[in-house]
């Protein structure tokens, strides 16, 4: 194997910028993390980068699977229109549905296809 092989890629360490829950999305420059545990500010761990997660979505979005989304960086949350300066615009795309009203919605994490609005 090559001497400079560092690790397969699904997750990469960060350091958190404020207390994180396990589970909690993080950003992490143009990318969208999912922190694998919890974290004090400061702290290094581990986040993974690839997947199918279950994150917070905006309860006003309606949200068709195969949706290009914006992780709204301020909220916390998933939208489809409208990225402010910082947003991560198509960092992950919708696998499920999620009508008016639902609050979560099944994303798939697409590492380097995001940029940083305003950025």
């Amino acid at each position: 194997m090559a001497k400079n092989y560092v690790k397969p890629g699904e997750h990469i360490t960060f350091t958190a910028g404020a207390t994180t829950a396990s589970g909690a999305a993080v950003v992490i420059g143009s990318l969208l993390g999912v922190s694998l545990t919890a974290l004090s500010n400061g702290a290094t761990g581990e986040a993974a980068i690839e997947g199918v997660w279950e994150l917070p979505c905006n309860s006003a979005a309606v949200i068709t699977a195969g949706a290009k989304l914006i992780w709204d960086v301020s909220a916390g949350e998933f939208i489809l229109t409208g990225a402010a300066n910082g947003d991560l615009v198509g960092c992950a795309t919708a696998v499920t549905a999620a009508g008016n009203g639902v609050t979560t919605v099944q994303v798939k994490l697409t590492p380097g296809t995001a940029t940083v609005q305003g950025g």
